[in-house]
């Protein structure tokens, strides 16, 4: 009997290495702690951006208050949604590192607690409403969006983005609630105060109950060690990485236009203002299916294929908010935009995890993602309100939304076709 060759050897290495990787596969696409790792995200993403995406009725009611101008308004949202997606870095780092439980668990406390102090600050304090909404809020958020969406590549791979589809979609359910519930608290005898601490306690049931369904997968840990240790330098210099990190730099600059000042721009209109108060509520819920149906064909098609129609979509669409002058050209507005920005804003993390080698790299390459497009957010709708003025001149902040996402996009274009030649396929 003849002695093994090398190729035989080769040959055993290749199907043992096959085997590995279906199981590898098996084991990270479904199970009870996978479905309750997407569960728990969809709650964190209800109670946290879908919170944020309702600060289209905080921004109606402050500035008609007269708490501040409208671009000192817009700075607390925005800076919200700076740190939401900024301290997706150190949070990220945090679950790579093997923190995620403890991680959760702060980001939960501090965004409760800060939510409660909204309902205490007074309007003529900007101050206050800027430390609890602003920034307690908007920490707070950032330790709980990145690691809750990165965690799900712990648990799956074969249908990773369709997973993190179903998390991000949770921010569209939170988004139809608090926009409703808000506005109907605020104008009703409950008022500002109260209306902010009921919301303040569902937020603190669904935390509580992300906390005890999500996990981290431990083997993802130990696979971590005995591969190759990820460069920041590496990731850096990655230049189609880089290059999409920049385009939705420059989409996040306009993209929330809609989202803090639809509501005001369609009362200021003369539009029913019971008309008015519910397009938040549509927009998120027409972004239910522009958080999943994209999704899905992401897993089959390439993420970053779908990301740049729907970015171009959004850019687009802007220009179509000088036609708003009624409630049914509102509400349909509201449909189709709704669609397209949460196909943009659900594609992002799928996206960025098409330029990653390995899973334990999730956090760290999402949370330097969201890190860099989170300064488009932060200075996006204050320049929008600076250009918006008193006077409520709204071609200009219009027109600079709409050129801001279209640039973005031509970005992400360019950075889809560098993948694209890098990886030797056009399913990227």
């Amino acid at each position: 009997m003849s002695s093994p060759t090398p190729q035989d050897d080769l040959l055993r290495e290749t199907i043992d290495s096959e085997k590995e990787s279906r199981t590898s596969h098996s084991r990270m696409d479904g199970g009870s702690r996978a479905w309750a790792t997407v569960v728990g995200g969809f709650l964190v993403n209800i109670a946290t951006v879908g919170y944020v995406n309702s600060f289209g009725v905080y921004q109606d009611a402050y500035t008609r208050s007269h708490a501040a101008s409208p671009s000192s308004i817009s700075w607390i949202g925005s800076t919200q949604i700076f740190l939401l997606l900024a301290m997706g870095l150190p949070a990220g780092k945090l679950l790579d590192l093997g923190y995620f439980r403890q991680t959760m668990l702060a980001g939960s406390i501090i965004y409760v607690t800060s939510l409660f102090m909204v309902s205490l600050a007074h309007h003529d304090k900007y101050y206050q409403l800027y430390l609890s909404q602003g920034l307690g809020m908007g920490i707070g958020a950032g330790l709980l969006c990145v690691p809750a969406l990165a965690v799900q590549a712990h648990h799956w791979r074969s249908h990773r983005a369709l997973a993190q589809g179903i998390v991000i979609t949770g921010s569209s359910i939170g988004g139809i609630i608090f926009p409703i519930m808000l506005n109907r608290l605020f104008q009703g005898s409950t008022g500002f105060s109260w209306g902010v601490r009921a919301s303040g306690f569902l937020c603190l049931g669904l935390l509580s109950l992300s906390n005890i369904l999500m996990t981290a997968n431990p083997e993802v840990f130990s696979e971590s060690q005995t591969s190759p240790k990820q460069d920041i330098k590496v990731v850096l210099t990655d230049v189609p990485y880089m290059i999409a990190n920049f385009g939705a730099f420059f989409v996040n600059l306009g993209v929330d236009l809609p989202y803090f000042y639809l509501q005001l721009f369609a009362v200021l209109h003369g539009v029913d203002s019971n008309v008015a108060f519910y397009t938040l509520a549509v927009m998120n819920a027409a972004a239910i299916p522009g958080r999943i149906i994209p999704n899905i064909f992401a897993d089959k098609f390439g993420s970053v294929n779908l990301i740049v129609p729907a970015s171009l979509g959004c850019g687009l669409l802007l220009f179509a908010v000088f036609g708003i002058k009624s409630s049914p050209t509102t509400i349909i507005f509201s449909i189709i935009y709704g669609f397209f920005s949460g196909s943009f804003l659900s594609l992002c993390a799928p996206a960025v995890l098409t330029f990653t080698q390995h899973p334990s790299e999730a956090g760290v390459r999402i949370g330097l993602a969201f890190g860099i497009t989170s300064v488009g957010a932060l200075i996006g709708t204050p320049i929008i309100g600076v250009l918006l003025q008193d006077t409520f001149t709204w071609f200009r902040p219009i027109i600079f939304s709409a050129i801001s996402v279209l640039v973005g996009a031509l970005m992400l274009l360019v950075a889809r076709q560098m993948i694209a030649r890098k990886k030797g396929t056009q399913l990227v």
